[in-house]
C-alpha cells in the first residue's frame, strides 16, 4: 500500500471547519508549501444592513485537493483535527486520489476559463445532457477531448470537464476551436 503513494498524488481532503472560519485549509496549506486546488465560485451574500456583496467562496464547502506525497501530508493531517482524507467507499484504509493528468486537465480548464466556468455535482449531469464528443484545437484548452453540454436555446458551446465521481464543470468554448471526434 505504501509504495502506491511514493510519488506525488492529488489527494482529496475534507476540511471540517465552519464556512466562515478565518483560516480554512485551502488558505493555510499553500502557506505551508503544498499545491492545492479548491473549486471556487462567486455568490451574493446579504448583510444585516440590507446591502449585498459578492464573495468568492468554495463551490463545495470543505472539498480540497492537495498535491503531495502521503508521507508529507500525514503529519499535517494528524495535528489538524479538522482536516481529513476522503476515503474510497468500501476501503476505509485507502485515501481517494485523482490521477495527476486528470487533475492537471481539470485545473487548466477551470482556471484558464474561470469567468465562464460553471460547477456541477456528479448527480447534476445526466447522460442525456452530454452532447457530441469533440476535441478542442487551439486556444488554452488545446488537445482537450470531451463532450459538449446540451443546453436548450443557448448559442454558446460549453465543454464538460469531469473528475469522475467528484466534480464536473462546464466551460465556454468558441466555435472555431471545436472539432468533432
Amino acid at each position: 500500500m505504501a509504495e502506491e503513494f511514493d510519488t506525488p498524488c492529488w489527494f482529496v481532503l475534507r476540511d471540517l471547519k465552519r464556512p466562515n472560519a478565518k483560516a480554512p485549509a485551502y488558505k493555510v496549506l499553500p502557506e505551508l508549501g503544498f499545491e492545492t486546488f479548491t473549486p471556487m465560485h462567486w455568490v451574493l451574500k446579504g448583510k444585516t444592513t440590507g446591502s449585498t456583496t459578492r464573495e468568492y467562496v468554495p463551490f463545495i464547502h470543505g472539498l480540497l485537493f492537495v498535491k503531495s506525497l502521503k508521507s508529507e501530508l500525514d503529519p499535517i493531517i494528524e495535528k489538524t483535527e479538522t482536516l481529513q482524507y476522503t476515503y474510497i467507499k468500501g476501503a476505509r484504509e485507502t485515501p481517494m486520489i485523482v490521477p495527476i493528468d486528470d487533475m492537471t486537465r481539470f485545473v487548466k480548464a477551470v482556471t484558464a476559463l474561470h469567468s465562464s466556468c460553471i460547477y456541477y455535482s456528479p448527480a447534476d449531469i445526466t447522460p442525456d445532457m452530454l452532447g457530441k464528443k469533440v476535441k478542442i484545437v487551439g486556444g488554452v484548452m488545446d488537445g482537450a477531448v470531451g463532450h459538449l453540454l446540451k443546453q436548450r436555446g443557448s448559442k454558446n458551446k460549453r465543454l464538460v470537464v469531469q473528475l469522475k465521481g467528484l466534480l464536473t464543470a462546464s466551460v465556454e468554448i468558441a466555435d472555431g476551436f471545436i472539432q468533432l471526434v
